[in-house]
């Protein structure tokens, strides 16, 4: 009986979480100072990385897929988009999750969402470089792209270093944003995902 209440329990939890990642997702808002514009800010990491915590670094990544798999019906990425979120809210997730796993206090929160957050920002650099930017390629010439980082920052000579100088600090940022909220609304969401209140 406990077995399936705790069942219960996490389905309900990683929908619930689910559905406030896809809700998040579409308040999306540009950083234009540090990324161009058509690159967008949103907290849509943190409801896995909050079910990675309360559930295991599994329940993150599930969470992280099923939002981009209900995110596909607005693609305009031709899912491009969705599947580098996906991957990289997945290391972000599953990183922190691990850790948590092993570390399970406040401290070893914070920590394991660093690195996680660390994690997915060096894997932003190849999941751009391989496959989310020679996607894009077609439709809108290198150098074109290439120009508009060079817009913000002059000094970029190459998307290599477009995505070192700009997209891998942006992914870290907001890595980092969810886990400073984390720290603060983990604790008191705590009991309810766990069934305690």
């Amino acid at each position: 009986m406990s077995q399936t209440k705790n069942k219960t329990r996490l389905i309900v939890g990683c929908g619930m979480l689910s559905a406030a990642a896809i809700a998040l997702q579409y308040l999306e808002f540009p950083l234009a100072f540090i990324i161009p514009s058509f690159i967008k800010f949103d907290f849509s990491d943190l409801p896995a990385l909050v079910g990675a915590f309360a559930y295991g670094p599994i329940a993150g990544i599930v969470i992280a897929l099923v939002k981009n798999l209900i995110h596909m019906a607005v693609s305009q990425s031709g899912y491009i988009g969705e599947l580098s979120n996906f991957i990289l809210c997945a290391v972000f997730s599953g990183v922190a999750g691990i850790i948590y796993k092993k570390y399970n206090t406040r401290k070893g929160a914070f920590w394991a969402g660093v690195i996680g957050a660390v994690c997915m920002a060096a894997i932003s650099f190849p999941t751009n470089k391989f496959i989310v930017y020679p996607f894009y390629y077609n439709f809108m010439p290198k150098e074109a792209v290439l120009a508009s980082y060079q817009a913000i920052m002059p000094f970029l000579k190459s998307m290599d270093e477009a995505l070192l100088v700009s997209n891998v600090p942006f992914t870290l940022i907001k890595g980092l944003a969810s886990v400073a909220i984390s720290m603060l609304i983990y604790k008191p969401l705590s009991p309810i995902l766990h069934g305690k209140n």
